[in-house]
């Protein structure tokens, strides 16, 4: 199919590229950048009057719930959400029931996933079987089926000995391993430690859980040389770790979520369930360095956390309701929020959620690696056209995700997805506003 987006303000944070400039596409790739020969003769126009030409975000956490969580989510759902955020790569943990540590159940989801023709999907294998923490997975077959890498998700490695061998083998490989820094007996609560939780009677989860374990990492990451992505940091403490340790020199990247980017402890106000969130919300100062941290560039991503929960799982007392709130739909949205608030520009905005997150993943991505996440002749036609000065206020009843709960209902964002390109198809097209 033969696409042409014609008078959008094309933004490519990889190339620092802001201009108006139409954009051809044939064959599922960018032909021409720029003034488009009157030969081409597209199947379809694209008018990006007064939008935003960007790349295909990309998004490093995201749970679709298949298999196992179908309750909570379908591929169907959350691929439909995916694309309506203008999503156009996602990466999902291994987290799934049987858990994602079987080359059969990364190749049968990648194909679930492949029929739908919405956005790419890359899965991380588990680290160790069934996420146990006891026996490490068969790696390399792990990533012949298409794991871009290896994680634990939310399960805490207690043995330090198998986390280092996992390290090693890593190493040897050129894999990546995902953590999420949390002591396993620390962490155990269900706010964060404060004036908050104590006021309200929830058990606490200290700073401390977060910068033990990331003293560890960095411990194993020296002496290993494996290279570490650090997933959904949530302390102004383990910020300032992880700064210090990159001046180092060690190789290790780190990601927030949109939840922590705007959220605080006190938003749990009266037990409201849908601030449940894993790392839990922390104080004004945390959000404020994380804040900080991404326009700087310490923080390499910003992640939607995307985490399906249905009603019977979260209309429960806060400290029983399953943690995790639906993001996929609002990933741009509340990047763009933050960049309005901190006075980022559109770059450095769209950059944490474009080609900076496939710098995290790197050469797993084989040929697109190049190419996911900008906008490129030549390159992959995945390709986002939002309205920036549209404001979209977040409604349950208006998310495609199965899961209905997030911590934003009511908030009024700014940006409106008006198409998303995948492969050079239109896997999204939003209806006029006012439409029927």
């Amino acid at each position: 199919m033969k696409i042409l987006i014609q008078n959008g303000r094309l933004v490519d944070p990889a190339s620092r590229s802001d201009t108006l400039a139409d954009v051809a596409i044939a064959a599922g790739r960018i032909v021409t950048i720029g003034s488009v020969s009157p030969d081409f003769q597209p199947d379809r126009t694209l008018d990006a009057t007064g939008l935003v030409v960007a790349p295909g975000l990309v998004d490093l956490a995201a749970r679709l719930r298949e298999p196992g969580y179908e309750h909570e989510g379908m591929l169907e759902s959350e691929m439909a959400a995916a694309v309506a955020g203008g999503v156009t790569s996602l990466v999902c943990p291994p987290d799934t029931d049987p858990a994602l540590d079987e080359p059969g159940l990364v190749e049968m989801l990648k194909f679930r996933a492949r029929n739908l023709n919405q956005s790419r999907l890359y899965p991380l294998g588990a680290l160790t079987r069934g996420l146990k923490g006891e026996v490490l997975t068969e790696m390399a077959e792990l990533t012949e089926a298409g794991c871009v890498g290896f994680s634990q998700a939310e399960i805490a490695l207690e043995n330090t000995q198998i986390l280092m061998r996992a390290l090693q083998y890593a190493a040897t490989f050129g894999y990546t391993v995902w953590l999420r820094p949390q002591d396993p007996h620390l962490g155990k609560g269900v706010a964060a430690s404060g004036a908050v939780a104590t006021r309200l009677g929830l058990s606490g989860v200290p700073v401390s859980a977060e910068t033990i374990a990331l003293h560890t990492i960095f411990e194993l990451v020296r002496t290993t040389g494996a290279r570490v992505h650090l997933c959904r940091l949530s302390s102004a403490a383990g910020l300032a770790l992880v700064r210090a340790a990159k001046a180092e020199g060690l190789p290790i990247t780190c990601d927030v979520s949109i939840n922590h980017l705007h959220l605080t402890d006190v938003d749990i106000g009266y037990f409201n369930a849908d601030m449940r969130l894993t790392p839990p919300l922390r104080q004004q100062r945390d959000r404020d360095a994380i804040r900080a941290g991404l326009a700087d560039g310490t923080i390499d991503a910003l992640v939607s956390d995307h985490t399906p929960v249905d009603d019977d799982a979260k209309t429960l007392p806060f400290g029983e309701a399953e943690p995790g709130a639906t993001g996929l739909e609002l990933l741009l949205k509340l990047a763009l929020k933050w960049g309005e608030e901190s006075r980022v520009d559109l770059l450095r905005t769209l950059a944490v959620i474009t080609h900076e997150p496939v710098r995290v993943i790197g050469d797993a991505l084989g040929s697109l690696a190049s190419s996911t996440g900008r906008l490129v002749e030549g390159g992959v036609a995945d390709v986002c056209v939002f309205d920036p000065g549209a404001r979209w206020k977040v409604e349950a009843a208006a998310l495609r995700s199965q899961g209905r709960h997030t911590p934003f209902t009511g908030y009024e964002l700014p940006g409106r997805v008006r198409y998303t390109v995948v492969a050079g198809q239109v896997a999204f097209d939003a209806p006029e506003p006012g439409a029927a």
